[in-house]
């Protein structure tokens, strides 16, 4: 057995040790990596494998091999001239190809297990039942409707040869002579009378793999046959059948005008047969695209989805299925459900939840992203005073995450279980924040709650309380919020008696305190009480190294917000994002990811350069671009359309004549824009004197 050292426990090492722990032939004897906290070393505890931060101290053990996986040059002419002879050493290089090959292989196994569970779901779905058997007519494969029709469980079905359970089945024949049997008649034991076709399964190599069979029940068919049911009478009674169901139905045909529907479908959408019957299938639509005239496209049904129907726009479910008869499509019914109703508790439940939240912390550490040293430091000291009961200081721009950072530092802390009180000191009146905080008695003032009221710093007792823009505070209530910190008591507006509380204090600006104390609009006394842990969250300028972990990050969580399923951005976006000063910071960041994901089509999943929009776009008028404009050239109407006439040849110049880019950046619709170029006669083509 080879016993391998692996050096650097990142990304590369993180493979070597999934993949080496699982051979008989390789003992990994350490694992070495300068961070504690890697996620190689972590693994590598997992299971049961040394790990240290210093190679140099193993190169004398009896070592077969040393996997240097840490990708620097320096580290493996080191360990190349430090090493015995027989020591084999494996460079950076190929444990970067092994880690990809590792995401890859995941990757498509991944891709293999949907395509077949969707496989699965297919054709489990379909009424036409199939069953599939190997070369050997070993049933391999048996969907429900197989089951349904036979009359046989599928434990019974699998790993059995096909003539146990169908003794009359004629697949073996079709094994043999590899031709297939279409629309053939067949009793089944349980005098099931079934249409089925046979097919043989040959690969490209002309060999042959198996064979599988399609059929239909047609036993009641024959039956009504049988019996000369006049096709009348089918029509009638199927059509009672469409007008009692609850279910909303909708019929149209091949040419997608509406045939029919049904008494729930009205009440659904409020429309009747006669906007219905001769109509096209998109008559009905308030918001989205037809379903039927997709399902005469492909010949393929849909299901579960979502769209606006109706001149109330009543939200529902969709699933169309298409009709086939003799191989050619004659229309497509649809099955509507309504989930308004589901919409509207689960907008209660949200609502609810909300009320929750505002109780609670809802992030913790974890939450927080980044790695750079900035926001290490910063990490750090807000877990050091999680466990403290120190007042906390959060000191950083708009937009950083000091709200987070709060949220954290309480459910790090031991009051963690009990309340979390936001108060932003900035939305909340000067008149109405001192009942807000220390609450009030019922003679404070006229129109007061019998009994009084609670203020915040009583509501969050034993737990937290959070102080947002503490510096917008007037010197009144700094003077107040003072004698609260020191003397760990309250007094209710109109009250005299001291109430006693416990309660972690939280502070949090975006203000220069130290200024604001020489413009005497912020109380020394106060800023020495609040400064004691101070805590500066830096701004995304400081730690854009963070952007390639912070963005899909923040990528998921518009997914969540917006319904999208965008998996990463590509690297000229990200390098553009880069560039970028950031003066709104993390909060800037989501906006721009949130409006390029807006913009993106349905089906894209990968974030380009052309999605972004313009970064500190400066749509401001400028001086010198109206001093331009002749004040004697005619009406107001008239300067404003020169005006207009100009801005959009601008725009347009310096979008690179893009009809979309300049409707996105004008903030109007694409057909507003045409509208207003046919007006003004603006075209690429004479554009190229403008300036």
């Amino acid at each position: 057995m080879k016993r391998v050292l692996i050096v650097g426990a990142g990304k590369g090492g993180c493979a070597l040790i999934q993949i080496l722990s699982e051979t008989d032939r390789m003992q990994i004897v350490g694992v070495i990596d300068t961070k504690d906290h890697a996620k190689g070393i972590e693994l590598a505890k997992k299971y049961g494998i040394h790990t240290d931060n210093d190679w140099k101290k193993w190169i004398n053990e009896d070592l077969d091999i040393i996997i240097e996986a840490t990708g620097k040059e320096t580290v493996l002419g080191e360990i190349l001239e430090a090493r015995s002879r027989k020591t084999v050493v494996i460079p950076g290089s190929v444990a970067y190809i092994i880690a990809e090959l590792m995401e890859e292989k995941e990757t498509l196994m991944e891709q293999f297990k949907m395509e077949m569970t969707n496989q699965k779901l297919i054709l489990n779905s379909i009424r036409d039942g199939m069953i599939v058997v190997n070369e050997k007519g070993i049933v391999q494969f048996i969907n429900k409707s197989a089951e349904r029709i036979v009359g046989v469980a599928r434990t019974n079905f699998l790993d059995r040869p096909v003539q146990d359970v169908i003794e009359n089945s004629r697949l073996p024949l079709v094994l043999r002579n590899r031709k297939r049997e279409v629309n053939q008649k067949l009793v089944l034991e349980n005098d099931k009378r079934i249409i089925t076709t046979r097919i043989p399964i040959i690969n490209s190599d002309d060999k042959l793999i198996g064979a599988f069979a399609v059929f239909k029940d047609i036993t009641e068919v024959v039956k009504l046959a049988e019996e000369n049911t006049d096709l009348k009478e089918i029509k009638i009674m199927l059509e009672a059948i469409i007008q009692s169901s609850d279910e909303a139905i909708t019929v149209v045909d091949e040419n997608g005008s509406g045939m029919m529907i049904n008494p729930a479908y009205s009440r659904i959408t409020g429309l009747s047969k006669a906007d219905i019957i001769g109509k096209p299938a998109s008559v009905d639509i308030s918001e989205g695209e037809s379903m039927h005239m997709k399902v005469l496209q492909t010949r393929r049904p849909v299901r579960g989805v979502r769209m606006k129907v109706g001149s109330k726009k009543k939200d529902v479910l969709v699933n169309v299925a298409p009709v086939i008869v003799d191989g050619k499509i004659k229309g497509s019914v649809g099955v509507l459900h309504d989930v308004s109703e589901i919409k509207a508790l689960t907008s209660e439940l949200r609502r609810a939840r909300q009320i929750i939240r505002n109780l609670e912390a809802k992030y913790t550490f974890d939450d927080i992203i980044g790695s750079s040293t900035e926001m290490r430091l910063a990490l750090e000291q807000a877990k050091v005073g999680a466990k403290t009961p120190a007042i906390v200081l959060l000191r950083g721009e708009s937009g950083t995450g000091k709200e987070l950072f709060a949220h954290a530092i309480h459910n790090e802390s031991d009051r963690k279980h009990n309340k979390f009180i936001r108060v932003n000191c900035a939305a909340i009146g000067e008149s109405a924040l001192e009942s807000e905080l220390f609450g009030y008695d019922e003679d404070a003032f006229s129109g007061a709650k019998l009994g009084g009221k609670k203020g915040l710093f009583e509501e969050a007792n034993m737990g937290s309380i959070f102080l947002d823009e503490i510096s917008e505070l007037s010197l009144h209530m700094q003077a107040k919020l003072l004698r609260v910190l020191q003397e760990n008591e309250i007094v209710r507006v109109g009250g005299t008696d001291p109430i006693a509380i416990n309660v972690r204090v939280i502070t949090a600006t975006n203000a220069n305190l130290e200024k604001a104390i020489m413009n005497k609009t912020f109380r020394e006394d106060l800023y020495y009480r609040l400064n004691r842990l101070p805590i500066f969250i830096p701004s995304l300028q400081e730690r854009i190294e963070d952007l390639p972990e912070l963005i899909p990050h923040l990528i998921h969580k518009i997914n969540q917000d917006y319904g999208r399923n965008v998996h990463q951005i590509d690297q000229e976006a990200m390098n553009l994002l880069k560039s970028y000063h950031w003066p709104g910071n993390v909060r800037e960041l989501e906006n721009v990811l949130g409006r390029a994901m807006i913009y993106m089509d349905s089906n894209e999943e990968v974030i380009k350069l052309q999605h972004i929009p313009r970064l500190n776009p400066d749509n401001a008028v400028r001086l010198q671009d109206i001093k331009k404009f002749d004040v004697n050239q005619g009406t107001l109407q008239d300067a404003v359309e020169k005006f207009e006439e100009t801005y959009i040849k601008q725009v347009y110049q310096a979008n690179h004549y893009n009809k979309t880019k300049t409707a996105k950046e004008l903030n109007i619709s694409i057909r507003n824009l045409y509208y207003k170029m046919d007006k003004y006669r603006i075209e690429k083509a004479n554009m190229q004197d403008f300036s």
